[in-house]
């Protein structure tokens, strides 16, 4: 029978046995109302405001854990040591359900914890914020944590839809967006400012190299938090590595999605003229 344990930076370690759930989010009491038995709420520590209240919900039955998500937002989650066929991460949005793998396994909401200066607008920035749930055979009772406000939850960091640097991420991250995550290189400068021409028509000024570089940089700076950003690390690698990371986080954490490329592609071929006929007699009738 499965035993698990649930720890974290901040978090009083939680443990679970069959027939046991725990609860989690910003402020899960919220939403939750009054305790029941069996059932742990457990508020995670300095949660940016635009994770939700509730995000997920770990239930431990007699032979297996499952993971279920609730929240807004997306998180990663990786089980490291013995997952069928070694390591494996999976990325969990709304109303998607896994089952752990025996061992650790870790959980990773993507900008989910205040940061330490530096941040834009927010003042403080954001970093990943990371659970790691260990899955034993064995039973214990759980240790309930209590805390945190229950405010709305918020939008979290984005790109101005439509905007420069929204054209840019969407440019980066076209191999990640279209399943090509093997693609050998990230897409050059020049290549950036020929796909926003293609689907917007107006480039800003993305015809001189060093404006694109500064839209990546921007992109970088939402899409990874202060504390994270590649382009403020001492020691940061090339640019052509850092540029290859900034575009597959940037489409991680949605900052551009499938969908959008999608519509600025339908976008583009609707705006195309209908092609010339090639003869008089293949002009339409007036």
């Amino acid at each position: 029978m499965p035993r698990v344990v649930v720890r974290g930076a901040g978090l009083a370690s939680v443990v679970l046995g069959p027939g046991e759930s725990l609860l989690f989010g910003r402020a899960p009491h919220v939403v939750l109302g009054p305790a029941r038995p069996g059932r742990v709420a457990l508020t995670l520590p300095d949660c940016a405001p635009h994770v939700s209240r509730l995000v997920g919900e770990l239930a431990v039955g007699a032979d297996v854990v499952t993971l279920t998500w609730l929240g807004a937002g997306e998180a990663q989650l990786s089980s490291l040591f013995d997952a069928p066929g070694g390591a494996r991460r999976v990325i969990l949005t709304r109303s998607v359900s896994a089952l752990l793998d025996a061992g650790e396994n870790q959980l990773v909401l993507l900008l989910g914890r205040r940061g330490g200066g530096g941040g834009r607008g927010e003042g403080d920035g954001f970093t990943d914020l990371l659970i790691m749930i260990d899955v034993e055979p064995s039973t214990v009772t759980p240790e309930v944590p209590f805390g945190s406000s229950g405010e709305d939850t918020r939008t979290g960091p984005g790109l101005v839809r439509g905007g420069r640097d929204w054209f840019v991420a969407l440019a980066l991250s076209e191999p990640w967006l279209v399943g090509a995550d093997d693609y050998p290189r990230p897409p050059s400068n020049r290549e950036i400012f020929e796909r926003v021409r293609e689907w917007h028509g107006y480039t800003w000024n993305l015809h001189r190299p060093q404006r694109v570089d500064d839209a990546i940089r921007a992109i970088s700076a939402i899409a990874f938090g202060a504390a994270d950003d590649p382009f403020l690390a001492p020691h940061a690698g090339r640019l052509h590595n850092t540029r290859f990371a900034v575009a597959r986080r940037a489409a991680e954490v949605r900052l551009v999605t499938a969908a959008d490329l999608a519509e600025v592609e339908r976008v583009a071929r609707n705006r195309k003229p209908p092609p010339a006929p090639s003869s008089p007699g293949d002009a339409p009738a007036p």
